[in-house]
């Protein structure tokens, strides 16, 4: 085998159709329940219990009222801005949802509905090109004022992306045309030269929104752009206290947002001096995510190091095995190496799907497993937790335990929902999830050179570009609960390239064949590749262990100190009181311990399950009259526990749920 690539061919993926069991009906749920349900929510017409997950009054959260911001900010209606500053990117992200949805299936009505939302923007669209509908109305004067926590940048990146992906989807050009006036108005304002802002926004994302608008438009201002403010981040650490200052006095605090330490923002260094993850959860991975996408687009070696320092200090010392990140509620943010704990924690939805990005711009930049296997471990575990099977009710936290009476009168555990509210005033996750279960298809391959690389076991449909040649690769496979995916190829002619497989870390033996050919190539970087003259009728079968596993954390990792996780293929499970009763604490694997895996058609739509031998510990009588004792004996009876996929917890009653087992 050859692993030599020719330059002058190149191999481009352009259309990639989900007909996976398992992600088909995320796809629907996000089609059919939450893009109308969220429309309703962003419109205050739903009948709804907000859930407040800030504790700050100055913010109301009995409705959502961002389309009627924009009505506002556009002239169509009198009235006062309501809710977050940062609540124009709840439509942003829903109009991205919309966008990939179309892109899988044509929708007319749901265009003309899109269509709408980029009218009233443009509308709302200042003549300098500046969009906030919050700081138009409420305060024009103070625009670019006080970036540590207006949020400016931040909505506007997440207009940019949508844009782009509608524009991608439905050519749309006021989409784009809004987009680019919008970063023109920031190229404007931000800059090195003299009169400019020598500055960027508290919350990263503009950044990764620039380097998708120049990948579209390939205008190099918005290139450069991101990449001033990722380098100016950190430079300055008395940039964000001067603003402060300057706007000190009356109405000091816009939105509610409060002043916070500068590691808050990823501000307290240089980004290449940064060297472990610090500060707000999301903030980090959106930084991360365009820190990546710019060292590929610029290739940039020392921002791509500054990446892998990054990673590898969230993935090898401060992540959840669920793919959650964000070990404390006080500032949604990281804490210290190892401190997981796992009934305090954080673990936001929109930080997950965060890590998500962060990883798929690494993969543009390596092709290397570490990122798609941490890409998967948060995929079908820390994302898709955050979201009810109905599509209705959300997760802004996701804990790895959780007992419903230490939430209701613990205030140190009031953050750790024991079931999902319909919405939230801080409305980040649910349209960030839409946004994210509408675009899988952008996760499942990804090129460099002539090398086509398949990092997600998804069944789909793939029409490839070859130096013009059309190439269609459809995959079957019923992941996550069977281990064998089949890739079968039909081309126009024949066409030399790699094909290279992802095997996931956690599957110890896999097996690959060609044509019903074994094959036993070495690994490189986490993938079998596969080159050769490919033909019409060519299949690749590859077989993943799919045995049941136990996981251990770090003994540095003291709250999992003793215990395990069970997962089996991607997938980490969970024990549930609806299940196995209250006080799950008791329950302890034994030595001897058997496990069964069984498949429920019913349950959950469809789901594995797993049921273990295991022992639970007898509480004696006379332990009612007493907290201690000495010398009492240990007492253990015979039990069956069944555990149940994580991210499923929460969708039947209101009971316990622990992820890590106490073993013997």
């Amino acid at each position: 085998m050859s692993n030599n690539v020719q330059a002058d061919k190149s191999i481009h993926v352009n259309k990639v159709i989900i007909n996976d069991q398992f992600w088909k009906r995320y796809a629907d749920i996000v089609k059919t329940e939450m893009i109308p349900y969220q429309w309703e929510v962003l419109n205050d017409r739903a009948d709804i219990t907000i859930e407040k997950e800030r504790n700050d009054q100055n913010i109301p959260s009995e409705k959502s009222h961002a389309i009627e911001n924009f009505k506002i900010a556009a002239g169509l209606k009198k009235g006062r801005h309501y809710g977050w500053v940062f609540q124009d990117s709840d439509v942003y992200k829903w109009l991205e949802a919309v966008a990939y949805s179309i892109e899988q299936e044509h929708d007319p009505q749901l265009i003309e509905l899109a269509d709408g939302v980029i009218d009233l923007l443009a509308l709302a669209q200042e003549k300098d090109g500046y969009l906030n509908t919050y700081f138009t109305i409420e305060a024009p004067e103070r625009r670019f004022k006080r970036l540590a926590e207006s949020h400016e940048l931040y909505c506007a990146g997440h207009y940019m992306e949508a844009a782009v992906a509608y524009y991608n989807a439905t050519k749309n050009e006021k989409a784009l045309t809004i987009a680019c006036k919008l970063a023109d108005c920031i190229d404007a304002s931000f800059g090195n030269e003299a009169g400019k802002i020598k500055g960027y926004d508290g919350h990263e994302e503009i950044e990764l929104a620039l380097a998708k608008l120049y990948e579209l438009t390939k205008e190099k201002r918005y290139l450069n752009l991101c990449q001033f403010f990722l380098y100016e981040r950190g430079q300055d650490t008395s940039f964000f206290e001067r603003q402060w200052q300057e706007e000190a006095g009356e109405n000091a605090v816009i939105g509610g947002m409060n002043h916070l330490p500068l590691s808050y923002y990823q501000a307290h260094k240089p980004i290449l001096e940064q060297e472990s993850a610090e500060g707000h959860a999301v903030r980090l991975v959106y930084l991360c995510a365009g820190m990546a996408d710019a060292a590929f687009l610029s290739k940039d070696e020392e921002m791509l190091q500054a990446c892998k320092k990054l990673w590898k200090s969230i993935t090898a010392k401060r992540m959840y095995i669920t793919g959650g990140i964000g070990s404390t509620v006080h500032g949604e943010a990281f804490t210290s190496d190892y401190d997981l704990p796992n009934d305090t924690m954080y673990c936001e939805t929109c930080a997950s799907i965060g890590l998500i990005f962060f990883a798929q711009n690494m993969l543009k930049n390596e092709a290397d497993s570490t990122y798609s296997d941490t890409l998967e471990r948060a995929l079908y575990n820390g994302v898709i937790s955050g979201m009810a099977l109905d599509g209705k009710h959300f997760f802004y936290v996701n804990p790895l335990e959780s007992n419903p009476e230490n939430s209701l009168k613990d205030p140190g555990k009031s953050h750790v929902k024991p079931t999902r509210p319909a919405w939230f005033g801080c409305a980040c996750c649910p349209p960030n999830l839409a946004r994210l279960l509408a675009s899988i298809h952008k996760y499942l391959y990804s090129q460099k050179g002539d090398c086509l690389y398949a990092n997600l076991y998804i069944a789909n449909k793939a029409e490839i570009d070859w130096n013009g040649k059309q190439i269609e690769i459809t995959q079957e496979s019923n992941y996550p609960w069977e281990g064998e995916a089949k890739f079968q190829f039909q081309l126009e002619e024949p066409a030399e390239f790699g094909f290279c497989l992802r095997i996931p870390a956690w599957s110890k033996t896999y097996k690959v064949t060609v044509n019903g050919i074994e094959i036993s190539d070495s690994l490189m970087n986490g993938y079998m590749v596969i080159r050769r003259t490919w033909e019409t009728g060519d299949e690749i079968c590859v077989t993943l262990d799919m045995s049941i596993q136990e996981w251990s954390a770090n003994p540095h990792v003291k709250a999992d100190l003793n215990k395990i996780a069970i997962q089996r293929g991607p997938i980490v499970y969970c024990m549930e009181e609806a299940d196995n009763g209250k006080c799950l604490h008791l329950f302890r694997l034994p030595k001897n311990k058997q496990y069964h895996y069984r498949y429920d058609s019913e349950l959950f739509g469809g789901a594995g399950l797993i049921d273990v031998t295991a022992e639970k510990r007898v509480v004696e009588q006379e332990w009612e009259s007493q907290l201690y004792s000495q010398g009492m004996a240990e007492l253990y009876e015979a039990a069956s526990l069944t555990l149940i996929p994580y991210y499923a917890w929460a969708n039947r009653s209101v009971g316990e749920m622990q992820v890590w087992l106490a073993k013997e």
